[in-house]
């Protein structure tokens, strides 16, 4: 069988699978989904510690969660409320899993009854500050109307306040978002993230921002073994097998980038464009190849025995 004839009969069989799946799921008479698909913290939480590493940070969401609940019942209970701060700053490098946990915000403040959506819009300076005077507040009260009942996430947030800011109109979409937090407190919660001494100084540079932000996650960088899993973890969603001496190789690869890593660092995007530029290899060495089998287009293990021979050769030469 050729090659084109397979991918063609394996993309059939995918889309019929995925056919399967989605009637599975939906009632299309109805339009209601299954009950399979509602969410409760629980599913949610569960959600959460599947994710590798952040060990720190799910403690710390576990923590906000039991503080939550506890509030909600001391009310019940007649109690008087306790002012509670729902926006978050998210700190850490990128790739850390920061877009990802504010979405399951989202959907946890949802299931507690506290957003009554519990979406999550993204955005970055870009989304938020315009290029001429007059146009970076109402592209802010859009963006904030979207996001009502939600969360509003802001990536980088401190490029809203440059450090040379003078003639900056990061100030007045500051300004905008404030005003609206405060107008938009039952419906809305914002988190704002980035690396976290720019954080720190964005926070402190307006008194609006540290009243309206005092509880902070921090996102630490993956430690290689970790990455290794986060490889893994991809190879097994498309299709792809490493054996112990390609797993061993990728290891080796993770602990000398982590050693020598900068503020920069990719961290879970270092292991997604490893992944991609692995695939892409293999597919080279591939092509040259008449007869492919199913078990060598699952197959990373040659890609990461050259790299290991390659580093052998290298630091023998070395000594």
């Amino acid at each position: 069988m050729s090659y084109s004839k397979w991918l063609q009969l394996e993309i059939d069989r995918e889309l019929k699978e995925l056919k399967k799946e989605i009637f599975k799921n939906h009632n299309f008479k109805t339009g209601i989904q299954s009950n399979n698909d509602i969410d409760t913290v629980d599913t949610i939480l569960e959600e959460l510690n599947n994710l590798i590493g952040l060990k720190q940070l799910k403690e710390e969401i576990n923590s906000l969660i039991n503080f939550l609940n506890i509030q909600q019942k001391r009310q019940q209970q007649g109690f008087p409320s306790v002012p509670i701060t729902l926006h978050l700053v998210f700190c850490g490098s990128p790739g850390t899993g920061k877009t990802t946990v504010a979405r399951l915000i989202g959907k946890i403040y949802r299931e507690l009854g506290i957003l009554k959506k519990g979406h999550c819009i993204e955005t970055d300076r870009s989304g938020m500050v315009a290029e001429y005077i007059g146009q970076t507040a109402p592209k802010v009260e859009k963006l904030l109307e979207s996001a009502l009942d939600g969360v509003l996430f802001i990536d980088e947030a401190y490029t809203l306040k440059p450090l040379d800011s003078a003639k900056d109109f990061g100030q007045e979409a500051i300004d905008t978002l404030l005003k609206r937090m405060e107008d938009y407190r039952d419906r809305l919660v914002v988190i704002v993230a980035g690396y976290p001494d720019e954080m720190s100084r964005f926070i402190e540079s307006n008194p609006g921002l540290q009243s309206r932000f005092t509880r902070y996650f921090h996102f630490e960088d993956y430690q290689p073994d970790e990455l290794l899993a986060i490889f893994e973890k991809i190879c097994d969603s498309n299709h792809y097998q490493l054996n112990a001496e390609a797993k061993t190789a990728l290891l080796n690869k993770f602990q000398d980038l982590y050693k020598n890593r900068d503020k920069n660092f990719g961290n879970g995007r270092l292991a997604r464009n490893l992944f991609e530029k692995t695939i892409e290899k293999q597919a080279n060495r591939l092509a040259k190849i008449s007869d492919i089998n199913k078990k060598m287009m699952t197959s990373l293990n040659s890609e990461f025995r050259v790299q290991s021979s390659a580093n052998a050769v290298k630091t023998k030469t070395q000594l």
